[in-house]
């Protein structure tokens, strides 16, 4: 996507001879790449399944089982399909109209923004809304459709944030429940040698595996969105 703005846009300018501004438009479309990271993060629901994600790892005591990788990979996947739907209409409303040329960068940017904030909207709680639309707008709103990106983005990051640590406590509460019972019954039969996570690791993975825990947790995550 980003590749065919910056093809689009040397081309564009080369023919205009404004090789001044082709310089800055490719400058704005590095920059724009290498803020990639970044915008996944914050406009996608990434944050929920890495916090989810990591309590998980950190509840079974596998610590480095899954690798960060298959985790960064499997969050990428899902935050693809749920993200697709709304990446299809910024496609055909922004993307391709400006890549014929028909519209200019602003108006790319505007049409691109509205399907945008109507995604992150759904997610974001009115309380986080509230927060920050106190700070940066003023003027009172009428509808949440009225406030701008700036004030959307982060009350959608806070809102993420608190599911991820919801589910994430949901998730730790039984794999808690087996370190305890294996901490009390190897303390009363007296084997202070023997650390009780050797005995409960083993034993969250098998009742995890037994359970088909990554598809019960995907499926969570999906009906989430």
């Amino acid at each position: 996507m980003f590749t065919g703005i910056l093809e689009k846009t040397v081309q564009l300018a080369g023919a205009s001879g404004q090789s001044g501004d082709t310089s800055l438009r490719i400058a704005v479309t590095l920059t724009l790449l290498a803020l990639l990271p970044t915008l996944v993060l914050t406009f996608t629901p990434m944050v929920r399944l890495l916090v989810v994600f990591h309590f998980l790892r950190q509840a079974l005591g596998t610590q480095t089982a899954p690798g960060n990788q298959v985790l960064l990979g499997l969050g990428l996947l899902i935050t693809w399909y749920v993200v697709q739907p709304t990446a299809v209409v910024v496609n055909k409303e922004a993307i391709e109209p400006y890549q014929r040329g028909i519209i200019g960068e602003s108006e790319a940017f505007h049409r691109a923004v509205k399907p945008t904030k109507s995604f992150l909207l759904k997610y974001a709680r009115e309380k986080d809304l509230a927060l920050f639309s106190a700070v940066a707008v003023p003027q009172a709103v009428r509808t949440p459709e009225d406030l701008p990106l700036r004030v959307v983005a982060p009350a959608y990051v806070l809102s993420e944030l608190r599911k991820g640590f919801q589910m994430g406590a949901i998730l730790f509460l039984p794999f808690l429940l087996v370190d305890i019972v294996v901490a009390a019954i190897t303390t009363s039969m007296g084997m202070m040698q023997l650390p009780p996570a050797s005995i409960s690791t083993p034993l969250k993975i098998v009742l995890f595996v037994m359970v088909d825990g990554w598809n019960a947790v995907t499926g969570s995550l999906l009906k989430g969105f």
